[in-house]
């Protein structure tokens, strides 16, 4: 009776799920931003810093809004979501072929490995004065400075994927006689999801941080251009609004990409 009580429990442990992952729910994850801005707030209403460097957090609010009520402030917007839109699939979709292919094949590896171990570790801002003189001051030059940064963390990450799928996936593939095409795309593809979205999470930041840096210096509208304009006419509270406006949009990228990945993932638990 004892063995069978066992059996029984093990049999109930082997069948029972394990506890999937909360992910920190919305209202809780935004408690830290929030203390830091009644931190804020209260400082610059009792005179301990400089408002004129740092104005209230009500204030830039008030100014936010007024700003929300312009035409201009959501062409800057609808500018920049479109200038990183292409340069990100610029980016994305070469690197993530081109990291498929090195979790996949030796020979690619060989290639492409120490060609992206030399030139990733070059900072991408310092490559836009060659890519302004190569491509001008349109909108190529936005484009390519997002896609050469979002292309190397797709690679390096698409790579790490495929080869942290098992092994033996790819030899009951080989088994079956799968292509190759079939091979990339049904067992190295699926299996490298969880990197390809990790690799899209930091992608999403990375292609905002280069985008308004192209910005600053090669534009005349857009997120970053109005951010360089409020300094250069020390208009310090617009200065801010530009801030909380790509702090928004890297907060709500990155929710959606983790939107994407629970619904292409739901085993993660995420």
């Amino acid at each position: 009776m004892a063995d069978q009580a066992a059996v029984s429990h093990t049999e109930h442990v082997a069948e029972t799920p394990p506890p999937r992952k909360r992910r920190l729910p919305l209202p809780t994850a935004a408690l830290s931003p929030l203390a830091l801005l009644i931190l804020w707030e209260i400082a610059a209403r009792l005179g301990w810093i400089e408002v004129q460097f740092f104005p209230a957090p009500t204030t830039i609010a008030e100014t936010f809004w007024q700003m929300t009520r312009t035409s201009q402030f959501w062409s800057d917007i609808g500018i920049s979501l479109s200038r990183m839109a292409v340069g990100f699939t610029m980016g994305a979709v070469p690197g993530l072929l081109v990291g498929l292919a090195m979790g996949l094949f030796r020979p690619a590896r060989s290639v492409f490995q120490p060609l992206i171990a030399a030139i990733y570790p070059l900072p991408k801002i310092a490559l836009l004065p060659l890519i302004l003189l190569i491509f001008g001051l349109g909108e190529m030059s936005k484009y390519v400075i997002v896609a050469i940064g979002v292309f190397f963390l797709m690679a390096i990450n698409s790579m790490a994927g495929v080869m942290n799928v098992p092994a033996i996936y790819f030899d009951v593939a080989r088994n079956l006689k799968a292509s190759r095409w079939k091979m990339y795309f049904t067992v190295a593809l699926p299996g490298a999801l969880p990197g390809i979205f990790t690799g899209l999470r930091i992608c999403v930041g990375t292609a905002l941080l280069l985008l308004v840096a192209a910005e600053f210096v090669g534009a005349n509208e857009g997120i970053g251009y109005r951010v360089w304009w409020a300094w250069s006419v020390f208009w310090v509270k617009t200065m801010y609004v530009g801030f909380a406006v790509i702090a928004l949009l890297g907060f709500a990228l990155t929710y959606a990409v983790e939107y994407l990945e629970r619904r292409f993932l739901p085993w993660q638990g995420r």
